[in-house]
């Protein structure tokens, strides 16, 4: 295969969807939890007031993915460079037959 094949120039794009999806997904994942766990504190505030503090343990968690999507989002914008080659088939071999010994007909 050409390198132009394994190695397109729209590679990177799909790198930094990856960081946008990480960013957007975790953050609107923590969002939601923040809202459900506020919810859950109102109702049970107005029933067990006693029970307030230990029901905020869900919005520091919720918290919690916010950061771990953060995290990720470095993690992969770490590895990504412009110079570098990115290849569509790198644990793939390069015979065309490889295919139909792996059993893909």
């Amino acid at each position: 295969m050409a390198a132009k094949e394994t190695s397109p120039d729209f590679a990177p794009f799909f790198g930094m969807g990856g960081i946008a999806f990480a960013m957007i997904f975790g953050c609107a994942g923590a969002a939601y939890g923040t809202a459900k766990a506020g919810i859950g504190i109102a109702g049970v505030g107005t029933f067990r007031p006693d029970l307030i503090m230990k029901s905020l343990i869900p919005v520091v968690m919720a918290g919690i993915i916010a950061v771990y999507s953060l995290v990720i989002a470095v993690l992969i914008a770490s590895n990504l460079n412009p110079d570098k080659k990115y290849s569509l088939f790198k644990y793939a071999e390069p015979n065309p037959q490889a295919t139909t010994r792996e059993g893909w007909h």
